[in-house]
């Protein structure tokens, strides 16, 4: 599995997410209520592929070690 790979494309859609997070801070068109709600989806999809990519290293680690045995 080419783990380099993914955690590059993964960071790519961070880096994109966030973009889309300063868009929402900087948008003074809405209030705290409506850049909060906006920001909700934004954090979640972050944490998730932070939680994704650590999964995916364990797998790879624990993969690997069972082939050494």
């Amino acid at each position: 599995m080419d783990i380099d790979f993914i955690e590059k494309k993964i960071n790519e859609v961070i880096e994109k997410l966030e973009v889309e997070v300063m868009e929402v801070i900087g948008d003074n068109s809405i209030d705290k209520k409506q850049t909060n709600l906006r920001m909700k989806p934004l954090t979640s999809t972050k944490k998730i592929l932070l939680n994704a990519l650590d999964s995916i290293k364990m797998v790879d680690k624990l993969a690997k070690e069972e082939l050494e045995k």
